[in-house]
């Protein structure tokens, strides 16, 4: 298992509140647009990163990880596996405390780069199912 309870924990609750969503569009029926409008319910920002750059859930969209101006706390992922370990590798040059790939998103080699880099780290896993269990 990729991200213990204690890491989910951390996460959610003690590295920031600023969640850049890699892959977020304004698909209603994709998982990310419901996950985001769960963490902003929960007083996360989220923040959209795709390369259409569009507003959801009211909030500026941006290409990439690069274009974002200010500092993010976590980076969740929802692209495909084989993208992942190059938006883990620009969440270490983003600065960014923690990174979360989602359910499905796994790359063991990612992990362990930015593990090394000192983010903490959950992976194959949901936040939006997480933090209600926080309560």
């Amino acid at each position: 298992m990729y991200g213990d309870a204690a890491t989910v924990r951390k996460i959610l609750t003690e590295l920031g509140d600023t969640w850049a969503v890699v892959g977020l569009s304004s698909h209603r029926s994709r998982a990310a647009y419901g996950v985001a409008e769960v963490l902003q319910r929960f007083g996360k920002r989220i923040v959209p990163v795709h390369p259409k750059a569009e507003t959801v859930h009211g909030e500026k969209g941006y290409a990439s990880l690069a274009d974002i101006p200010f500092e993010v706390d976590v980076v969740d992922v929802f692209v495909n596996s084989g993208l992942a370990g190059g938006i883990a590798d620009e969440a270490v040059a983003k600065g960014a405390k923690a990174l979360w790939f989602q359910l499905g998103v796994v790359d063991e080699a990612a992990y362990g780069r930015a593990r090394a880099a000192g983010l903490d780290m959950v992976m194959d896993r949901c936040p939006a199912i997480e933090i209600p269990r926080l309560r």
